[in-house]
């Protein structure tokens, strides 16, 4: 009430001002001759203080017209996203829009933009959340966390649902969707249906999402939400080049890859910048499908009809997860049809950083071997590093990931990784030398400097051109006591404080084990937790770490 007193108060005082000059030029011109430059200066003068006379007017309109038209929260269905990789974000944004046809108030956020506050006002809320690390919630929802902390009303008006985001391979499967939900509970909040988890994108899980939501928020009777889960098809590439870049390491081999697309597939697919991620769909190897042939007495060459393919049952087998036993799959065990095929589950896709940015005219991977337990070689790992001859064709999507990317102006830019954790920050350094933006620092750590330097020459040659105005380097093992690229971090405080103030963005790719962790609690000591999560709210503290 204050405000809107001293407001008035002041209205009037320019109300008062305006009146007396426009009194004040009104009798100037009618003292003056006509088509002269006094009269003219005159009206001028006239002309403004009626403008200033009405402007308040105009702004009391404005402000009224705008709290008018102001949603109330409380009518507000929140679709909140928490996303690592850019996966839960494309969920929300395919859940926001087919919501649309309802004619609800929709507000998509990221949860970086949401907090207990917002909360509070909310009374509709879909949270869409992948989980990351060791059951750790994606960086984006620092800020949210903390503020849950905050002391607040009990939420028993709030409904919300979750979709939460993992992969079964982890021990802690969807952690921060369950955290959420128990946080939920405890504030009272109505779960308007159980917490759906989706296994890497398991299509079943999708459309009971699809399911409640429909039940839930459609009150139109006899329609369905229009909701296409399928992931973005695979375009055709071409592996034209693979070279190890550690021969003699000590560490698993590395390999650069090089593709290009396909000549039937389209340009569109070939778009990207850096930051984005290369989702690879491996295939079994032709070994491993005669052996599970053979074990099942089944004919590879037995044509199977899936919809509008029609293969054989070897070509259907390549992109398929091969079952142990058939017993759950028949429908009697003298069921000798193939139906069954089609039950298969497709082989989970891999993701990779992308190395190249779309200006290279090709896409190029850092990816490290992977060798198993059992001697065998990981899925994705395998498939491009040992059993894709080049020359072959490999199944290949981008994926935008928003939340690495780099920024649109010239700010310094500090990129800290490990070893093919390079591929991500290469992307981003190939870009800021084609904008010609050379205020870079690079921290890169791998093991020894004679077999794990990866792109030596390239990176010494962007040193020595000003692209790289610092190059720090860790090798861990060229010394008695291992010194990591968090070490460096350390030595180099000072100036890492010095850039941060000039308006650096820090941006962190590679394992998540050891480089990761050891790297944050590094900018903890040298920035302290308070800036280094303001950072992250600005934009200007990114991860892509795996």
């Amino acid at each position: 009430m204050q405000k809107l007193l001293n407001w008035r108060g002041y209205h009037r005082l320019f109300a008062a001002l305006a009146l007396s000059l426009i009194g004040a030029a009104l009798l100037l011109l009618s003292q003056l001759p006509a088509h002269t430059t006094d009269r003219n200066l005159a009206a001028m003068l006239l002309l403004l203080a009626y403008g200033a006379f009405c402007l308040p007017y105009f702004w009391r309109a404005r402000a009224a017209l705008l709290s008018a038209d102001a949603p109330d929260p409380s009518q507000i269905l929140y679709i909140v996203y928490a996303s690592q990789t850019g996966y839960a974000e494309q969920l929300a944004r395919q859940t926001a829009q087919a919501l649309q046809e309802l004619d609800l108030r929709l507000s998509l956020l990221s949860i970086s933009e949401f907090d207990r506050a917002r909360l509070q006002q909310a009374r509709r809320v879909l949270f869409i959340v992948s989980t990351t690390g060791e059951g750790d919630a994606p960086d984006s929802a620092a800020h949210f966390l903390d503020s849950l902390s905050q002391p607040g009303q009990p939420l028993d008006s709030l409904q919300y649902a979750i979709l939460a985001l993992g992969d079964r391979h982890y021990r802690h499967y969807c952690a921060f969707g369950f955290r959420l939900q128990q946080w939920l509970q405890q504030q009272q909040a109505q779960a308007w249906f159980e917490l759906i988890e989706v296994d890497q994108g398991d299509p079943a899980a999708l459309a009971d999402w699809q399911q409640q939501l429909n039940q839930t928020l459609n009150s139109r009777a006899g329609t369905s939400l229009a909701m296409d889960w399928r992931a973005p098809a695979y375009g055709d590439w071409i592996l034209h080049e693979r070279s190890l870049l550690n021969p003699g390491s000590a560490g698993a081999p590395a390999f650069h890859l090089t593709l290009g697309l396909a000549a039937d597939t389209q340009a569109s697919a070939s778009t990207w910048q850096a930051g984005d991620i290369a989702e690879i769909g491996p295939q079994n190897i032709p070994q491993q499908i005669e052996h599970w042939l053979h074990s099942h007495a089944l004919n590879g060459a037995t044509q199977v009809c899936i919809g509008e393919q029609n293969l054989s049952l070897r070509q259907h087998l390549r992109h398929r997860v091969l079952p142990v036993s058939l017993s759950d799959l028949r429908t009697s065990p003298d069921d000798d049809s193939l139906a069954w095929v089609a039950q298969l589950p497709m082989l989970p896709h891999r993701a990779y950083s992308i190395a190249s940015i779309a200006a290279d005219g090709q896409l190029e991977l850092l990816v490290r071997q992977i060798r198993l337990e059992d001697g065998g070689l990981g899925l994705g790992s395998g498939w491009l590093t040992e059993y894709a001859a080049c020359g072959s064709q490999i199944a290949l999507r981008i994926r935008e990931n928003r939340a690495f990317h780099a920024p649109f102006d010239d700010r310094p830019l500090i990129l800290i990784g490990n070893g093919t954790g390079l591929a991500g920050l290469r992307a981003h350094l190939k870009q800021r030398a084609l904008q010609g933006h050379h205020r870079n620092w690079l921290l890169f750590g791998e093991r020894h400097q004679q077999h794990d330097y990866f792109y030596q020459d390239e990176l010494q040659a962007w040193h020595a051109s000003g692209v790289l105005k610092r190059l720090d380097l860790a090798f861990s093992r060229d010394q008695t006591q291992a010194r990591y690229v968090q070490d460096k971090l350390l030595e180099q405080a000072d100036s890492l404080r010095a850039w941060v103030a000039q308006g650096a963005a820090i941006y962190v790719c590679g394992s998540l084990q050891g480089m990761a962790a050891g790297v944050s609690e590094a900018l903890i000591n040298i920035l302290g937790a308070a800036h280094l999560q303001e950072l992250s709210q600005q934009g200007r503290y990114r991860r892509d770490v795996y």
